[in-house]
């Protein structure tokens, strides 16, 4: 009973904070020397901006870029997948967590750099050397990362999220809007990386099994089968060329 009226407080609050940012924002463009937001015509029906707002632009889109990351790459799923294999092996924090992200991150970039490459030369490079206008170099930036999501995103999960969102059925995948298709995707990437993880923790489990019968069947019950099990799974790990194979199947696993 007494949640409405404090989520309609929160949202009060919110709203005047806003209220009083906005109002705030052309006295301390003012006050510190910085020129007032201008949009001018650019003739037929084009527009263009002051510099002012492209710098407000750009430090927005930077702050956003950790979460581009997240929702828009392939980062999701190759960091879950190699936080299940490290539980599965059974050591706790080797490799560390920053050696995860960093190797997630760097082959996100190998995996993500056809998608790059595009993006800079039809979108980005044009726009740099003046040869397109910010509205079309955006446009055309969304088409690779649109191509890169839809391939790897299930249709079921676009359904679900339209379903939700109380919207028309599409005939063409990319009349999906960007709010419907990021979640899709995300759902999509976990679900596919809880798939790699569970294909890749049985053969760990088997040999966590073998060793605990063992034990049994030699009456070393009070000894825990974690302390013979994992040099035997790094051993082996090792032996098979684990870390080549995981990097070359997650690499392969994404559809281009």
């Amino acid at each position: 009973m007494l949640r409405k009226p404090i989520t309609k407080k929160i949202l009060y609050v919110i709203l005047a904070l806003l209220l009083v940012a906005l109002a705030s924002l052309p006295m301390m463009a003012h006050a510190q020397g910085i020129p007032l937001v201008n949009v001018t015509g650019a003739g037929k029906g084009g527009q263009q901006y002051s510099m002012s707002l492209q710098l407000l632009g750009l430090m927005t889109t930077l702050t956003l870029l950790p979460s581009m990351l997240l929702m828009m790459t392939s980062f999701v799923r190759i960091i879950i997948v190699l936080s299940i294999l490290r539980q599965a092996i059974g050591t706790a924090q080797t490799p560390p967590n920053t050696v995860l992200v960093g190797l997630a991150l760097f082959l996100t970039f190998f995996i993500m750099s056809p998608v790059f490459e595009t993006v800079y030369k039809e979108a980005i490079g044009p726009y740099m050397n003046g040869n397109l206008d910010f509205d079309k170099a955006l446009i055309k930036a969304e088409v690779p990362v649109r191509d890169f999501m839809t391939k790897q995103t299930r249709e079921d999960d676009i359904a679900m999220f339209m379903q939700i969102s109380n919207r028309r059925e599409l005939t063409d995948a990319t009349q999906v809007p960007f709010t419907t298709l990021m979640p899709a995707f995300i759902t999509s990437e976990i679900k596919s990386a809880f798939t790699i993880g569970f294909l890749i923790y049985i053969p760990f489990v088997v040999i966590d099994l073998i060793v605990a019968s063992v034990l049994m069947s030699m009456g070393m019950m009070m000894l825990s089968p974690m302390i013979i099990s994992m040099p035997i799974k790094l051993m082996l790990f090792v032996l098979i060329d684990g870390w080549t194979l995981l990097m070359a199947s997650l690499a392969n696993s994404f559809v281009f």
